[in-house]
């Protein structure tokens, strides 16, 4: 055996490249390396190389062994890894790093603050010199350096956006759908934190579910007299003994009014007849064959043969839509239990996927609409009359079974539904943006990593609920909407985010911007924006498709 001077040699010529070392590590859990913080720490790591030149080549198996043999000793190696690894991940440097990131921020956001004031002035001249004797008066002397160091921080912020609110400590997000969500005045800060958010610096923010601009509810702006007029054109196609299902649909594609969504919804998704006679009888009918399954199948969820599936359902449930306190109320999540499981029993080729829990919410929400005016957010259901909430669920039921139906290839065996209009966007991006497309080929990043959530959860996971609700207006209102029509919205989505896409450039920035995309101020005007660029494009490729096929 060799002497420990030799092993050492072999072993570790150069401490840096020693297998299993901490290195550092760029992305959403630690800040970049600093070369000037961490120059203490880089002392450490320069030891010149104790052997120059290609080591000697063991020429018996006795002797590799020998040169080998303290790999995995234990002795003071080790320590001295350990010692380092303490050095590297030292909580005061990375503390530290992370405070001059929200440092920076804060002063971006107040100088984003002084460039609207600036604006202002413009077009109110004669306060001027109040305006700058007030800003005088707030301003606080800044370090000439720390404002030259900011344009290297903002790269920092596509990994960390730091929001600071009065009255609540600083916290590390990755994005703006992680921020806490509250009124106007618990959050002054959030039009300054959204960057595309510059060119509207007055807008209100809009509540987490959908509140329609048409609402003349208490907080809410009365109606305009365009969304007047689209309500009473509504109501007289609904009057009529039989509804003209054509013409309800063309109403329905720019948006429905709230007072109105609940039975447009039912009569677009063929659960109500257009014979207006009928529907009492329809309701009455299908509401009392629900809740026979029920009795029929629900006892059953705890056979051997449909433990997984109720099992499953459970862990689901409570993940629904979990900032909206609405859904965390029990006797909502048994609501959905029970859709869920019935609707699983009764399709036996699929069964329940994870994601069908996500397609309940937007049904739900629109027929308690039908029976409360007030905001929905924080509802309480039991203050409804047991009779109404079995009315809403099985409205609920029945609706989301209709959309099922025109999609359930995409939760059959290996969902081949998903894989074909993965690929089919894809290829469609390729087409209308081959830029876009090359950028992702070039950073190995697969359609499929992040589009498979837009099929499967039909976006309902990239938009709030709000936008989603505004969005089924539309795919109601379209042939094969939820199918076909959902293709071209998720290209057009994708596309939307060309700027951003193009400003990453490796792998993991991708697919964090792709998974946090900062929608949650996202409102009905840029749902609309997003669905007339789908319809150009379904207009251009849907009935030649071998125009977007190489």
């Amino acid at each position: 055996m060799s002497s420990d001077g030799n092993k050492k040699q072999f072993w570790k010529r150069n401490t840096t490249k020693v297998p299993g070392s901490i290195q550092h590590v760029y992305g959403a859990q630690h800040p970049p390396f600093d070369p000037l913080l961490h120059a203490n720490l880089m002392k450490a790591g320069n030891k010149p190389q104790t052997t120059p030149g290609k080591p000697k080549k063991a020429t018996t198996f006795q002797e590799f062994e020998s040169i080998t043999s303290d790999a995995w000793d234990v002795g003071d190696d080790d320590d001295e890894l350990l010692a380092m690894a303490a050095q590297n991940l030292n909580i005061e440097v990375v503390m530290e790093t992370a405070n001059k990131v929200i440092e920076n921020h804060s002063k971006l956001q107040e100088k984003q603050q002084q460039r609207q004031r600036q604006q202002e002035e413009v077009f109110e001249p004669e306060e001027k010199e109040e305006e700058d004797a007030q800003e005088e008066k707030d301003e606080e002397p800044e370090d000439i350096e720390e404002e030259k160091e900011e344009v290297g921080e903002t790269t920092t912020e596509l990994s960390f956006r730091a929001e600071t609110h009065p009255g609540s400590d600083c916290r590390l997000v990755k994005s703006q759908s992680e921020a806490p969500i509250g009124s106007p005045k618990e959050m002054p800060g959030e039009r300054g934190s959204l960057h595309r958010q510059q060119s509207l610096p007055h807008r209100p923010v809009i509540p987490l579910v959908a509140r329609m601009a048409d609402q003349n509810t208490s907080g809410t702006p009365a109606m305009t007299e365009r969304e007047a007029s689209r309500l009473d054109k509504f109501k007289q196609v609904l009057a009529g003994p039989n509804t003209d299902l054509d013409e309800l649909r063309k109403l329905s594609w720019s948006g429905i009014p709230r007072q109105v969504r609940p039975i447009t919804w039912k009569l677009l998704s063929g659960y109500l007849p257009a014979n207006a006679e009928r529907r009492e009888s329809t309701l009455q009918r299908k509401r009392q064959e629900y809740f026979g399954f029920i009795e029929q199948y629900y006892d059953s969820r705890n056979d051997e043969h449909h433990q997984d599936t109720y099992r499953q359902i459970h862990i689901d449930i409570p993940r629904t839509n979990p900032l909206i306190p609405l859904f965390q109320q029990a006797s909502v999540q048994e609501v959905f239990e029970r859709i869920l499981f019935i609707w699983a029993i009764r399709h036996p080729a699929s069964g329940y996927v994870q994601g069908i829990n996500d397609l309940v919410t937007p049904f739900f929400v629109v027929y308690v609409f039908e029976y409360i005016e007030e905001e929905v957010e924080n509802f309480d259901v039991s203050s409804l009359q047991e009779e109404v909430l079995r009315n809403i669920e099985a409205d609920s039921f029945w609706c989301m079974s209709k959309l099922l139906d025109g999609i359930q290839d995409n939760y059959t065996f290996a969902q081949p539904g998903i894989q074909r209009k993965v690929k089919a966007l894809e290829e469609l991006v390729s087409r209308i943006d081959e830029t876009v497309h090359r950028h992702m080929q070039q950073y190995e990043v697969e359609y499929l990593q992040f589009a498979f959530r837009w099929m499967n959860n039909l976006l309902m996971r990239e938009l709030p609920l709000r936008c989603t609700i505004r969005l089924w207006d539309t795919y109601q209102a379209e042939p094969e909407g939820f199918s076909h029509f959902h293709l071209y919205v998720c290209a057009a989505f994708l596309v939307r985010w060309r700027k951003e896409i193009l400003e990453e450039k490796d792998f993991q920035g991708l697919m964090i911007l792709l998974q946090n995309l900062p929608t949650m101020h996202w409102g009905n005007e840029e749902v609309s924006v997003l669905l007339a660029e789908a319809y150009r494009l379904k207009f251009a490729f849907a009935d030649a498709p071998n125009h977007y096929k190489r």
